[in-house]
């Protein structure tokens, strides 16, 4: 007999939602978080902190009002790190309460402590205080998550030099910085400082950016950072990070070009943080990234009772996709059925601008030679966009030639994370364009776009009449 049905290593989305889910089936489930509390790096330095600094932002800074009253425009004239801080704290303590609730009333037993593979069915947990706890469970789902990739030659100072997990806890609010790093991460917290008018310089050896994204939303996006004065120092690569005896950071560039800055943001990849589990004590390995490789559609790892889902396994990395897969592990691992996710899910990139995706992109389009035709709505169309003062804002929809289906939606702009699962819905329902020109949409909002973008699509494929 094994002391747990399942045993969860970590509390993040993945974990807490497996973990929930294999509770609710009746199941005794076992959480161990190495953490001070439960959420994992979501809650406590990812996906919570950089949305809720985001938002505290752009209220502070006056961001969505500026298209009216121009951009020298504040909410509050001098805005710190403590004014971000303390609205921060408020959303964490929440989010760890109603985690810790959720938890209780499903009788989820949570320990915290680091945990390590003894053999694939035990683990031996080592607490704070040092005690020593060995658990034996049925089936296992690793829901660690990741952690910053760090490399030797940059000198972290948790001051001045900072990691993606740092920034949050910074002391002052820098009037420059480099963000080494142009992916999801690196660009959210690039714009989020750019919005408070710091001097920002994103740096990355890549000369594109965002690569999944449709690349006409991406241009839109990169003018939009243009146009606010970021610098964008695409296909260069930071050589050299070095302190100063001032207080300031200098970066070298490969291209022999120096940067002073008041300080680095180091966001350049992430690793799975399997290091403590001691996986060849499972019969498991992680890649050269700390990734485990599972099954995509149960989340089974090469031993057929320990499951893997969240970052740990690489992309999306999302949590809301974190989320689905833990629930169908956890399902599958306790022998109910679990049916496929759907096979269409929103992307969110919560940058200063939001871009939000899902389905096709028009390059993806292209290369499997379907016949298309897309539709453009820009927010200013709209009435609502107007009433915003939005002068910037785009929505893209692609559309089949042959079946007049809904293939992909891209947006960027205001509210764009919120807007896509309208397409969301019609792509997985298998919807065509005439359900956008046909459909009645509340007036004045900015979902009107999809309908702007649906009449503009149906115009150029023929059989839909319209004044517009």
């Amino acid at each position: 007999m094994y002391q747990y049905d399942l045993i969860v290593v970590g509390s993040g989305p993945a974990g807490r939602r497996g973990a929930i889910q294999a509770a609710k089936l009746g199941k005794t489930v076992l959480v161990i978080e190495r953490g001070k509390r439960v959420g994992g790096v979501s809650v406590h330095t990812g996906t919570i902190p950089s949305k809720t600094l985001r938002e505290t932002a752009l209220n502070l800074s006056g961001w969505r009002e500026r298209g009216f009253y121009g951009r020298a425009y504040r909410v509050k004239q001098q805005i710190s790190a403590e004014d971000l801080r303390r609205r921060l704290l408020i959303t964490l303590d929440h989010e760890v309460e109603v985690l810790e609730h959720q938890f209780s009333r499903n009788h989820v037993s949570h320990m915290r402590g680091t945990a390590s593979f003894i053999d694939p069915r035990t683990l031996e947990v080592t607490k704070e205080d040092g005690e020593i706890v060995r658990v034996t469970g049925n089936a296992f789902l690793l829901a660690v998550g990741t952690k910053p990739f760090r490399p030797s030659y940059m000198p972290f100072d948790h001051a001045t030099v900072l990691d993606s997990d740092e920034i949050i806890e910074m002391d002052t609010l820098p009037r420059s910085m480099v963000v080494i790093g142009a992916g999801v991460i690196g660009i959210e917290y690039a714009t989020i400082f750019s919005s408070l008018d710091t001097q920002v310089t994103l740096l990355d050896p890549k000369s594109t950016m965002l690569d999944f994204i449709d690349r006409e939303i991406v241009e839109d996006f990169t003018y939009q950072l243009r146009d606010r004065n970021m610098k964008l120092l695409l296909g260069q690569k930071a050589d050299k990070v070095t302190r100063l005896e001032n207080g300031k950071v200098e970066v070298t560039l490969d291209s022999g070009r120096r940067i002073v800055t008041d300080m680095v943001l180091f966001a350049a990849g992430r690793m799975g943080a399997t290091d403590d589990l001691n996986l060849p004590a499972a019969g498991l390995e992680a890649d050269s990234r700390g990734r485990l490789t599972v099954n995509p559609e149960t989340f089974a790892t090469s031993v057929p009772h320990i499951f893997a889902a969240g970052d740990v396994i690489g992309f999306p990395s999302l949590a809301s996709t974190s989320m689905e897969q833990g629930r169908i592990a956890a399902r599958v691992a306790v022998g109910a059925i679990a049916k496929e996710p759907q096979k269409y899910f929103p992307y969110g990139i919560y940058a200063v601008p939001e871009i939000s995706t899902c389905g096709l992109t028009e390059e993806e389009v292209k290369e499997r030679g379907i016949p298309y035709e897309c539709g453009i709505a820009r927010f200013r169309e709209t009435s609502r966009g107007h009433i915003m003062g939005l002068d910037t804002g785009l929505l893209k929809m692609i559309f089949s030639l042959k079946t007049r289906r809904l293939l992909g939606v891209h947006i960027v702009g205001e509210g764009a994370t919120e807007l896509v699962h309208i397409g969301q819905a019609v792509l997985n329902l298998k919807g065509t364009v005439e359900y956008f020109v046909e459909n009645t949409f509340n007036y004045p909002t900015l979902a009107e776009a999809y309908k702007i973008a649906g009449l503009d699509a149906g115009n150029r494929m023929g059989d839909i009449k319209s004044e517009l």
